[in-house]
């Protein structure tokens, strides 16, 4: 068994092209073809049909793929084993994070892991839950960490954190001095919102319009970042209700003011996400192991 021609062979299902596969495989085409042959020979059966002036895959090719996919994922995983049994590399850990977590949380742990861990280094992933768990159920990364919820029962997920959503608002605004306001106080200001996919903006809209206040307050704008929409309310633009994680340094340094809302508690829970593993990265186990005793 040839792990180079399965590689070649799942790059060419992946790019629809063999033409596509052999460069980025840094190969030629002809050299390409005789490799996609040996592992026909192999199987005893055709696995692609041109259509379209493409390459499509078989019935067979389809059946060999996911197979192809875990072996080469389980040969990957060998080789990470006995490196880190004879120590001749650095351990890689893939890791994908949603966008506040990645951006905000992140850096200081991974910070904290690499002095005690310095062997192990990392190669992270920043997208929105549904990205990065599409990511992890193609291999594409060891571990997932994410906020929001979602619905796969081929995932283990655990939570390791709980992050609150907190009302923001510049440090000159007139309730910067107020102990709280009601919720109804809301309708009288701005909102300034991240974009409509925002696991954020989608549990706060939820909130507010079961008790029914978000369709009376008036949206100032949105913005495609947490940090845009920061700079908007240290600027009086507006306010917004953000992930309290994001704006601790803001609220120490007293560019932006937590106002509490009196009765209200909107929190979200942290994921970690690893795919089940027969044989799973020892470094992988560490990492996950620290994020769990992290202290929250």
């Amino acid at each position: 068994m040839n792990i180079e021609n399965l590689k070649l062979f799942c790059l060419v299902i992946e790019e629809g092209s063999l033409t596509y596969a052999a460069r980025k495989s840094y190969i030629s085409q002809p050299a390409a073809t005789k490799k996609i042959g040996q592992l026909e020979d192999e199987y005893g059966a055709l696995l692609f049909e041109r259509v379209s002036g493409g390459l499509h895959p078989t019935h067979a090719g389809e059946v060999l793929y996911p197979f192809a996919k875990e072996i080469i994922e389980h040969y990957k995983r060998s080789v990470d084993a006995i490196h880190e049994v004879t120590g001749h590399e650095n351990i890689l850990i893939n890791v994908g994070a949603s966008l506040t977590i990645g951006e905000y949380l992140l850096p200081r742990l991974l910070g904290y892991f690499k002095k005690e861990y310095p062997q192990m280094t990392f190669s992270l992933v920043l997208g929105n839950t549904p990205t990065i768990l599409a990511k992890l159920e193609l291999n594409e990364i060891d571990i997932a960490l994410v906020e929001g919820l979602y619905d796969n029962d081929q995932f283990i997920k655990e939570k390791f954190a709980e992050d609150e959503l907190i009302l923001v608002t510049s440090n000159e605004h007139h309730w910067k001095n107020r102990k709280s306001i009601q919720l109804d106080d809301l309708t009288e200001e701005k909102m300034i919102w991240r974009e409509p996919e925002s696991g954020s903006r989608i549990m706060v809209e939820r909130f507010l319009e079961e008790h029914g206040v978000l369709f009376q307050i008036e949206s100032a704008m949105e913005m495609g970042s947490i940090q845009s929409v920061k700079s908007a309310v240290e600027a009086g633009l507006g306010v917004s209700i953000l992930p309290k994680l994001t704006v601790l340094k803001e609220l120490e340094y007293g560019t932006l003011c937590e106002i509490p809302i009196e009765g209200v508690k909107l929190s979200r829970e942290l994921y970690i996400v690893q795919k089940p593993q027969r044989f799973k990265k020892i470094g992988l186990t560490y990492f996950a192991d620290f994020i769990r005793g992290a202290l929250w």
